[in-house]
């Protein structure tokens, strides 16, 4: 039962934090120290990562009209608009598919560490001020997601690889990136949702393969706690989103900025401190 409660904790910080550019992993890595689940090292590392999967849902039942090619209640022009931005979120996985199975192990042995963390919150909470700042005297290049450009698209993707660094924000890096580069606040924001579709699932696939590789199985107690995170973080990712996209309408992203300097900051008190004592 505890271990139930701590999922669904877990789920809503998961739901929350995994499409505002304010780090999932950096909150979870800060909430385990409080919210430990009562379980393996392999199960807690593979639940981290797969909770994702009910975030990534929310987005396809939003965006399901939007994503996809088949519907009746499209025209033949609305079709391949659908098809070309599946074209473009396939180029922005080129460079994911392949840093990601050569660079995810170590990053998770070596950089899954406090300093590093609390380092990328705060480097990008300051980013994303500068970014907007600069903005404000230089218009969007790409304002319709129809009609941004493959270059356009696969330069996100290349900004989506430092998301591999923990506490960086994979919505954070590629928001950022799509601004960096050109996009409008709103379509950077809407490709970085479509782009984590293929990136999370091949990232939950990939830890479901090492756990049961590594010889795990699950029990009925582990999959009623995966089962649980998943649909609490599909609940709360559907509201979150919902709010993102309305907030950025009238507001920018220097507030979120501030918010991950204020957590890193957070980060360096308290391990810093725990250290020391």
């Amino acid at each position: 039962m505890f271990n139930i409660i701590k999922a669904i904790i877990l789920g809503i910080i998961e739901g929350i934090t995994e499409f505002l550019p304010i780090s999932s992993t950096g909150h979870l890595y800060l909430a385990d120290e409080f919210i430990h689940l009562n379980e393996s090292t392999a199960f807690i590392n593979m639940f981290m990562v797969v909770i994702q999967l009910g975030a990534i849902l929310s987005v396809v039942v939003i965006y399901f009209q939007k994503l996809n090619p088949f519907s009746f209640k499209k025209n033949s022009i609305e079709k391949q608009q659908t098809w070309s931005l599946w074209g473009k979120v396939i180029i922005a996985m080129i460079p994911s598919l392949i840093a990601g199975p050569l660079l995810n192990d170590f990053m998770d042995d070596h950089l899954t560490t406090w300093p590093v963390i609390a380092t990328t919150l705060i480097v990008y909470g300051i980013l994303f001020i500068i970014i907007e700042n600069y903005n404000k005297t230089r218009p969007a290049k790409e304002t319709n997601l129809n009609q941004m450009s493959l270059k356009l698209a696969f330069l996100i993707g290349l900004f989506q690889v430092l998301s591999l660094v923990p506490g960086t924000s994979r919505s954070g890096a590629t928001i950022l990136g799509g601004m960096v580069v050109g996009a409008s606040r709103f379509v950077a924001t809407e490709f970085s949702f479509f782009l984590a579709i293929p990136t999370m699932v091949g990232a939950s696939a990939l830890k479901l393969f090492k756990f049961f590789k590594a010889g795990n199985v699950f029990t009925s107690a582990q999959m009623i706690v995966l089962l649980v995170g998943v649909v609490v973080s599909f609940v709360v990712a559907y509201l979150s989103i919902r709010f993102l996209l309305n907030y950025i309408k009238k507001n920018d992203f220097k507030a979120f900025g501030w918010y991950r300097i204020i957590l890193g900051a957070i980060v360096v008190l308290y391990f810093g401190l725990r250290t020391i004592l």
